[in-house]
């Protein structure tokens, strides 16, 4: 492994753009999943009354596992609808939201099998709070057994990053198996532009990471799902009854109703259409909860 890794304010670029060696390839399991009802974990390490940490929901899922939505963003978010490119005039009176569409900057707790499991890992030192609002729950770094990744977007991936004593970029989840699809990982190190972050991490977690394929069960219970467009590898994850959907929509109010619609951020908009409208449905015909990482506090969606 390098020695002298890039330093993370080189990618301040990346973020601005963004707002958002050989590895493993892990052995699988196969698994999937009624009615979400709130309540305080059951799981050993769960986050006792996670409910009144400011920025956290928890519910519990109907395999017994518990998952805790964490607002990584400080203060509250509002997309312009500017985002969204050609939107009627008509369509923005509707949803009567002048001031922008609220969203947020999330990640998710998944406790299961006595696990502590994270989708995607924020804004890190671009302003994220998780790491203070898992201690609030009584988590901390090192106590974080995975890490899934949705995607590669800046604001999913740099809170896996942390400056050490000396100044240098380390894990920030030095216990942490970190999963990446294999299709994501292939199109940022070898096609996509202004990766020195993307590169970096990968390069940091290279002992750990295990890259996956669409459709392969992953450990605890997780399935990987196709949700390309947003990224080339963008992916959906089933637990249970919850579907964790990423970056599938960035104004929750205007594309539920329009999944036609996209965000500039898609990187391939007629592929995020199709994924968008085949995932929400996926969610309604058998009745999942949808956790986005930019759905409106707090996360969750039927």
């Amino acid at each position: 492994m390098k020695k002298h890794l890039l330093p993370l304010f080189t990618v301040m670029a990346a973020f601005a753009m963004f707002g958002c060696n050989n590895t493993k390839v892990p052995a699988t399991e196969k698994k999937t999943g009624e009615s979400v009802v709130e309540t305080a974990p059951a799981e050993t390490a769960a986050p006792a009354d996670a409910q009144e940490v400011a920025g956290t929901k928890t519910v519990k899922l109907s395999n017994g596992a518990s998952v805790t939505w964490i607002q990584d963003n400080e203060s509250e978010k509002l997309n312009p609808i500017s985002l969204f490119g050609d939107v009627s005039d008509s369509l923005v009176e509707s949803l009567n939201m002048p001031e922008g569409i609220p969203a947020s900057v999330s990640t998710f707790l998944l406790q299961a099998d006595g696990k502590n499991i994270l989708f995607d890992a924020g804004l890190g030192a671009f302003g994220g709070k998780m790491l203070s609002r898992l201690a609030a729950l009584g988590i901390n770094a090192d106590n974080i057994d995975i890490v899934y990744l949705t995607h590669f977007h800046v604001d999913h991936i740099a809170g896996l990053v942390e400056k050490d004593a000396a100044g240098i970029d380390t894990k920030a989840f030095k216990n942490a198996s970190i999963y990446a699809g294999k299709v994501e990982y292939d199109a940022w190190m070898e096609h996509i532009p202004k990766n020195d972050l993307q590169k970096m991490v990968m390069e940091l977690y290279r002992d750990s990471l295990h890259l996956f394929a669409f459709g392969d069960s992953l450990p605890h219970g997780v399935l990987a799902i196709d949700a390309i467009g947003h990224t080339p590898g963008h992916t959906a994850f089933q637990v249970s009854n919850l579907l964790i959907i990423g970056d599938l929509m960035h104004g929750y109010a205007l594309q539920k109703d329009h999944p036609e619609i996209n965000s500039n951020y898609d990187m391939d908009k007629e592929k995020s259409i199709e994924s968008r409208k085949r995932i929400m449905q996926y969610a309604k015909d058998n009745k999942l909860l949808m956790a986005g990482m930019h759905l409106p506090p707090p996360g969750f969606a039927e």
